[in-house]
């Protein structure tokens, strides 16, 4: 796996460009007046397992988009938690990573709010953090989030992640 400075050049080259059009993406139904899809089974059926990447930081937020699209990944993002919880429900997102430090709206509230949202409650959730305290793991089930993992991080471990967060998601939405 190739490590993130390697992307963060291939980003300022130019030579990796992948973009998620929002409105191209299929919907069915809506809450709070937006589309969402009300199945997961849309979600197996639709090609590769989307993931929405929540961070305020623009070069993260990058990072980690592009190593998920170089693995096959559907990624859009979202700039902080409010805007992960309108997206969330907009595209129906088979994982999201979030952030934990974020304006308007922190990881760990969004990640509360996921939860007790009938039409997002199945979305599994890593929570990325900068801290390394003991409490992140009683914070962790706090907020039933499905994994956390501490920057930085090694991007293998990231998309190994993801991707069994990916293959755990239900065939069917309750």
């Amino acid at each position: 796996m190739r490590p993130m400075a390697a992307v963060l050049r291939e980003h300022q080259s130019g030579e990796v460009a992948a973009t998620t059009d929002l409105a191209s993406l299929p919907a069915s139904g809506s809450a709070h007046g937006v589309p969402y899809a009300t199945t997961a089974l849309a979600s197996s059926t639709r090609g590769p397992r989307r993931v929405l990447v929540v961070d305020d930081d623009e070069e993260i937020r990058w990072l980690i988009a592009a190593n998920l699209r170089l693995e096959g990944f559907d990624v859009a993002t979202a700039v902080d938690g409010q805007d992960c919880l309108q997206k969330a429900v907009a595209i129906a997102p088979d994982v999201i990573t979030l952030d934990v430090t974020m304006p308007r709206l922190d990881g760990w509230e969004t990640a509360l709010r996921l939860r007790k949202c009938p039409v997002t409650s199945h979305i599994k959730v890593l929570l990325i953090t900068a801290s390394n305290h003991e409490d992140g793991r009683t914070s962790q089930r706090h907020a039933d989030v499905d994994a956390c993992l501490t920057k930085p991080f090694d991007v293998g471990e990231m998309i190994r992640i993801v991707r069994r967060l990916a293959d755990a998601t239900p065939a069917a939405f309750m």
